[in-house]
């Protein structure tokens, strides 16, 4: 598919995650292990390559026990062939409208709260904060830098894939991490 071709594919209703995604943290153990990140996913595209995405990240790896949700929204950028697979793209997720975060769990709270910012509020349940622009360690927000994400998409047999998590946890925030396998899909909702 061209890429006009997935943008049409992509636009109307929501792309949703299987189940609970299980992906690398860039969080270690004290023993130096990797440790577990549970998440799921909510895309909407629209026209003009603009996009939003919920992420809810859970405790566990059955997504019972819901810690945060964040909401990011923006502006898709292609970069052109991704060599994963034929038909698939480096596409850049410019989070340049609203990254929106909102605490579920007490102790997303606790651990949200250790690492103070200006601009940032004291965390608490339930309370929304955009972190748009600001500097936030916790997420590896700088202060007055857009957050990007450099990732792919891949559309196959109707379902719809970004790139893999790093094995070590890295995120996707330079062109050079830019990810080398394909996620779990995502189904249109």
């Amino acid at each position: 598919m061209t890429p006009e071709e997935i943008k049409q594919f992509m636009y109307g209703g929501q792309w949703v995650s299987l189940t609970t995604e299980l992906r690398p943290s860039s969080n270690k153990s004290p023993a130096g292990d990797i440790l577990p990140f549970y998440c799921s996913r909510v895309f909407e595209y629209s026209p003009d390559d603009r996009f939003a995405c919920i992420v809810t990240n859970y405790a566990d790896p059955y997504g019972k026990v819901p810690l945060v949700k964040i909401e990011i929204e923006g502006h898709n950028a292609w970069q052109g062939p991704h060599p994963i697979a034929e038909g698939a793209y480096s596409v850049d997720y410019v989070a340049d409208e609203a990254y929106r975060v909102t605490p579920l769990h007490p102790g997303f709270v606790a651990v949200a709260n250790r690492f103070p910012a200006a601009g940032v509020n004291t965390w608490e349940v339930g309370v929304t904060q955009d972190l748009l622009g600001k500097g936030f360690p916790l997420f590896s927000l700088v202060e007055g830098e857009t957050y990007i994400d450099y990732d792919l998409i891949y559309v196959y047999d109707n379902l719809f894939f970004n790139g893999s998590k790093n094995v070590d946890g890295r995120a996707f925030d330079k062109p050079e991490n830019r990810p080398t396998n394909l996620q779990v899909p995502l189904v249109r909702r």
